[in-house]
């Protein structure tokens, strides 16, 4: 199976300010990266590259073999750990929503048939993700779990290729989290998606994804400390249980994190 998403030799930058550098990396179709490191390292800039919203400074990313469309599209679903949902709609239209304004760009404003079709497929999509039962609530009727739920089938109603998960269960209580954990796992091995998440908690990005990206800043400048910008540092192949290699890891991340605290 050839790469779905290459990226070679990116860097990103802010004027004289370097969040990443030297980026290299190549994902196959189906793979579950989950991404740590320590605030303010470029992972969410790396998203946003990822889904179109912003452009590599210098280096190139590739879909295909083809360089990354320079904005967003229906290839690319994000999910936020804030919930990016609608909260004048109800739970049904928020979803509908999605596939109406896909579906009107090729044919015009939905009515009659081709509306309720769009309405059929976006409340199986929300039985899914197990919200079968709450189609006319509103966002402000649901507790932060099934807000979650709706903004994952709001990315998920139009079938994209990659999804982009940044800090989605970070808000959210052990108890709900755990249950999130099972509906993406259930959702991506039914589904065939790539799936990049970014996460704070070291345990989640093991228990849940098939490859590690961490993303560390390997040069340090405490005169300059956006002088160098921050890249791959680890790229494992991970199963569901490697505690050594969890804090070794967890070691490396805490000491950048405190030494870059201590240069500002």
């Amino acid at each position: 199976m050839g790469a779905l998403l290459e990226v070679k030799q990116v860097w990103k930058e802010y004027g004289s300010s370097i969040v990443l550098e030297k980026l290299n990396l190549t994902v196959k179709e189906g793979e579950f990266c989950t991404i740590v490191g320590t605030s303010g390292c470029g992972k969410t800039t790396f998203l946003r590259m990822l889904l179109g919203q912003e452009g590599p400074s210098r280096g190139t990313l590739l879909l295909d073999g083809k360089p990354m469309p320079a904005e967003p599209g229906p290839d690319r679903g994000i999910v936020f750990q804030r919930y990016s949902v609608f909260p004048h709609m109800s739970v049904l239209d928020n979803v509908t929503f999605g596939l109406e304004v896909t579906r009107s760009r090729l044919l015009g404003r939905l009515f009659g048939g081709a509306r309720r079709k769009a309405r059929e497929e976006a409340a199986a999509m929300l039985a899914q993700v197990g919200l079968g039962h709450a189609l006319e609530r509103y966002p402000s009727e649901l507790s932060g779990g099934m807000q979650q739920r709706l903004a994952i089938a709001q990315a998920l109603i139009k079938k994209p290729r990659i999804l982009l998960l940044d800090e989605p269960f970070g808000a959210l209580d052990p108890g709900i989290r755990a249950d999130m954990h099972a509906l993406v796992l259930k959702l991506w091995k039914e589904s065939g998606l790539t799936i990049f998440m970014i996460t704070h908690d070291l345990k989640e990005g093991f228990k849940l994804g098939t490859r590690l990206l961490v993303f560390d800043k390997p040069r340090l400048d405490a005169q300059a400390p956006n002088r160098y910008g921050a890249t791959i540092t680890y790229d494992l192949a991970i199963g569901r249980d490697e505690p050594a290699l969890l804090d070794e890891i967890q070691g490396a991340v805490t000491e950048t994190s405190r030494f870059i605290h201590d240069s500002r």
